[in-house]
């Protein structure tokens, strides 16, 4: 059977009469981790490499890449993107900031960036967090949110 869409459905959000403004978006989240494997990523002792370093530029490449990660989400110049970790004893925090100049904000672009450097660092160190099951007890991602947003 097929069905008709009319305007309410699905579509982008018309932005073209809105001004150009400076925005950024900070986004955070969380990976929880063994101790163990903490240390291991610290000391750069992970079998894949560098952890941090592709979780880095894994994020960045998330933040360029959302609109073809989100369907509605629209195409923009991002003109910053910065990818940090704070290391705690039980995981690790990600931090994403995303600085545009455009008609809209760069938050889907942070949350974004954000998940993909989680998955990248889960993706690298599943095979010390796994138990002897294969299963993961220890592992998880949690929090993961819009921190601050600005424009002006």
């Amino acid at each position: 059977m097929l069905t008709h869409l009319d305007e309410k459905g699905v579509k982008m959000v018309d932005i073209s009469e809105k001004e150009e403004k400076n925005r950024e978006c900070i986004a955070r989240g969380f990976i929880k981790l063994k101790p163990s494997t903490v240390e291991a990523i610290s000391r750069k002792e992970v079998i894949k490499g560098d952890v941090l370093t592709t979780a880095q530029i894994a994020g960045i490449m998330a933040v360029k890449n959302t609109p073809n990660i989100i369907p509605l989400c629209h195409p923009l110049p991002i003109t910053g993107v910065n990818v940090t970790f704070k290391l705690e004893r039980d995981g690790i925090e990600v931090e994403v900031r995303v600085k545009t100049t455009y008609k809209t904000g760069v938050e889907m672009e942070a949350l974004t960036g954000v998940s993909a450097a989680l998955l990248t660092i889960w993706d690298m160190v599943k095979a010390i967090e796994k138990d002897k099951d294969g299963q993961y007890p220890h592992t998880r991602i949690c929090d993961i949110r819009v921190v601050s947003k600005r424009k002006e």
